[in-house]
């Protein structure tokens, strides 16, 4: 004992070497920018920046790592307030929100709002990582096929509420499209070929991040380029972080969004995107209905409900990583991918592999967060500046962003059209009042919830739906939810009557 101690305090020292705080903050610095650029989400800055790690020592590689994750997180919030297209998929709901602060010359304000969002996030991820490891890994290995389609189904029923707090039909309508894009290629369980009309560049299905893009970056340029007087960011930054009033006033829901995301990141499969989701609807329905209105139209609280659970979600993605050796999500098997290119197996038996190492990663999530905190601030001036320019001069220039973006995701020409194929439909659907959020929801939830549903079909032919019913508590609790979600929107909200 007295010799594992030894390592633990050996590492915790090690933790503060300045050559592993310098990797720290440049990987931050890079995941921040790599997040801002619309539509490159944090597994692809997780995935492409791991060849960097090569060469560095195991410490270093880790640090580096964490500083990507932690950054890139965050950085989806710059582009999503500033120029309406989320860095990252989990900054949905930061944009719907945080745009139209930036238009009424509050976008400082705005990315102020997140950062601090983001910055008390990490710290629930981290406390919780860190105290509740047994309870929060308990409760996510209850979520198997039956509790994860569930769950999947709620995410989609939620879709409603992102479009109209009176009609929620479409919001529906838009997630049912999705869903419909979603079943395009080889279902995951007997590889039959669905809508994929013979072309085998369908057969690998639909990427969510093309959709992405093309959803909300083309069909903004479509939208923003044939206007006389496009709209523009007010160049006056003006008070960038929140009063310590408003941190205060926003501390329940900050602690209710930082419980979600971390749940769901300690869930395998669901990821930062399902948590903002979630923790954007619940905050929502939990509000005062003085704040309730100002949902959709620009809510400070909306926004930390956001940024608090996908950044809660880093630390509860790593939980079953480092604690089951089974990644939370895409980004957090990069997070797999980096330790064991440095000899190290996550699983139950790190701590006697590896002692103390799970005490450096929680050093370096911390370090992390402090980086990404100060980063965040030194950069909201100068991005502020950039994305006030006219969007006349600003879209040319995101285009061929947005057209790498989609193309680095698979190296593959097929998904830039994909890409402006969907800035076609995402222009169209706008037009007309369907919002483009659930449908993006929907892309994303839609495979998880065909292979879990399909998966749980297959059990149920040997005991019976009745009894999964009765003996899966969970799984019920979650039916019953879902239930009352569509209850909620078609009755109480008269969300057929649009």
């Amino acid at each position: 004992m007295e010799a594992l101690a030894q390592i633990q305090d050996q590492l915790v020292l090690i933790a503060f070497d300045p050559w592993l705080w310098a990797a720290c903050l440049a990987g931050v610095t890079l995941g921040i920018l790599w997040g801002a650029m619309p539509g490159l989400s944090t597994t692809m800055a997780m995935t492409l920046l791991i060849g960097l790690t090569v060469g560095m020592s195991q410490y270093t590689a880790i640090m580096f790592m964490l500083g990507v994750y932690t950054g890139s997180v965050f950085g989806g919030a710059i582009s999503a307030v500033l120029v309406n297209i989320p860095g990252t998929p989990d900054a949905v709901p930061t944009m719907i929100e945080g745009y139209r602060l930036a238009r009424r010359g509050e976008g400082g304000l705005a990315l102020g709002t997140a950062i601090s969002a983001s910055f008390v996030g990490n710290w629930v991820g981290i406390v919780l990582l860190i105290a509740l490891i047994p309870a929060i890994l308990f409760l996510a290995l209850q979520f198997r096929s039956w509790e994860m389609f569930l769950l999947s189904l709620w995410g989609i029923a939620i879709c409603g509420s992102m479009s109209s707090m009176k009609a929620p039909i479409k919001g529906w309508i838009s997630g049912w499209i999705g869903l419909l894009v979603s079943f395009v290629g080889l279902d995951a369980i007997h590889g039959v070929s669905r809508f994929t009309f013979g072309s085998f560049y369908l057969d690998d299905g639909i990427g969510f991040i093309p959709v992405l893009i093309g959803l909300f970056g083309v069909s903004e340029i479509l939208r923003v380029l044939p206007q006389k007087n496009p709209p523009r960011i007010p160049s006056e930054v003006g008070p960038v972080l929140p009063s310590l009033n408003a941190l205060v006033r926003y501390l329940r829901p900050s602690f209710r969004s930082g419980l979600i995301g971390t749940v769901i990141g300690a869930i395998p499969g669901a990821g930062a995107n399902v948590a903002s989701f979630f923790a954007y609807d619940i905050g929502r329905r939990r509000a005062s209905k003085a704040e309730q209105a100002k949902w959709g139209k620009g809510s400070y609280e909306a926004i930390v409900c956001s940024e608090v659970a996908n950044n809660a979600n880093v630390g509860g993605s790593l939980l079953p990583t480092i604690a089951l050796g089974i990644p939370g999500n895409a980004a957090a098997a990069a997070i797999l991918a980096a330790l064991q290119l440095k000899s190290v197996v996550p699983g139950p038996l790190i701590q006697v592999e590896n002692p103390g190492l799970i005490y450096f990663i929680y050093i370096g999530l911390i370090i992390a967060n402090f980086f990404m905190y100060g980063m965040a601030i030194a950069l909201i001036k100068p991005c502020v500046k950039l994305f006030s320019l006219p969007k006349t001069l600003l879209m040319p220039v995101i285009l061929p962003i947005c057209v790498l973006g989609a193309f680095a995701v698979n190296l593959n020409i097929f998904d830039v059209y994909v890409m402006l194929a969907s800035g076609l439909v995402g222009f169209v659907l706008h037009r007309f009042g369907f919002p483009l959020a659930p449908l993006v929801l929907a892309v994303i939830l839609g495979p998880l919830a065909d292979e879990n549903l399909r998966r749980a079909l297959l059990v149920f032919e040997d005991t019976g739906i009745l009894t999964v019913l009765w003996e899966r508590k969970l799984g019920t609790v979650l039916l019953l939810v879902v239930l009352y979600t569509f209850y909620d929107g078609i009755f109480r909200r008269g969300g057929l009557k649009d």
